[in-house]
């Protein structure tokens, strides 16, 4: 994690915006491909392709050794799951985690998609992901403090007996991948307010069972200790003076 936070003049903010929808547009067209009989591979070939072939870079390929261009976690693996040749079952749920570097600024996302008839369970462990992340982004605005998300999280997570992970978290983004500040998804009392102008990602993690993970031996996938499922949504957003701008969306 760098020291300082990303604070954006003009410039930053349009550059930051184009990434964003790079990295939109990239996680739009991966979720297309999700479907029974696919491997997590071929979804990284085709994310690998289109991110190149609009003059950017894949942040994840070669991060601290990091082997592949996209982050693929299927059912119990809470994030960080390296594409793989194993093909994608009915009844799974998947993250894709997409970050492109676009003109020296990172935009970064992720969706959990549902592969084929997936069930209920699965789905609600989804949707209310999905809708702590909104709220969470509905309560951002200057001068808010950053310890406000994990509770908005929290909250919305506790109402459906879902548990949030807390050893990975949200981070500031832009010129470096991973900044300041560390964004909570938990209840906590850590100190800071958001800033006019600055960017980070809130990405939510919510399981069914335990919130432990276990790290695999390749260093990087991430798994519940008690192999239940697990979802996780993200957005780059910008802070302005009406509230958030949601920086990786299409």
């Amino acid at each position: 994690m760098s020291n300082g936070t990303e604070i954006h003049d003009e410039r930053g903010i349009e550059c930051m915006r184009a990434s964003g929808k790079l990295a939109a547009q990239v996680l739009k067209f991966a979720g297309t491909l999700v479907k029974p009989g696919i491997t997590t591979d071929e979804i990284d070939k085709a994310v690998h392709q289109m991110i190149v072939e609009n003059g950017a870079y894949p942040s994840p390929l070669g991060y601290c050794g990091f082997p592949k261009s996209v982050c693929t976690s299927v059912n119990e693996c809470i994030c960080h799951g390296i594409p793989d040749s194993r093909p994608l079952e009915d009844g799974d749920i998947i993250n894709i985690d997409v970050t492109v570097y676009l003109n020296g600024y990172h935009g970064d996302t992720s969706s959990t998609f549902l592969c084929g008839d997936v069930d209920d369970e699965a789905k609600k462990l989804v949707q209310v992901t999905r809708e702590c992340l909104d709220k969470a982004i509905s309560i951002c605005a200057p001068g808010v403090e950053i310890k406000h998300i994990g509770r908005t999280i929290q909250d919305h997570a506790d109402k459906f007996k879902f548990r949030v992970v807390r050893q990975f978290v949200g981070h500031g983004v832009g010129e470096v991948f991973h900044a300041e500040p560390a964004v909570l998804h938990f209840r906590n009392n850590e100190r800071g307010r958001m800033t006019l102008n600055q960017t980070f990602t809130i990405e939510p993690m919510l399981t069914v069972g335990s919130i432990n993970p276990i790290i695999w031996s390749d260093d990087w996938t991430a798994v519940t200790e008690d192999g239940s499922l697990s979802a996780q949504f993200e957005h780059t957003i910008l802070i302005k003076e009406d509230g958030a701008e949601i920086l990786t969306q299409c």
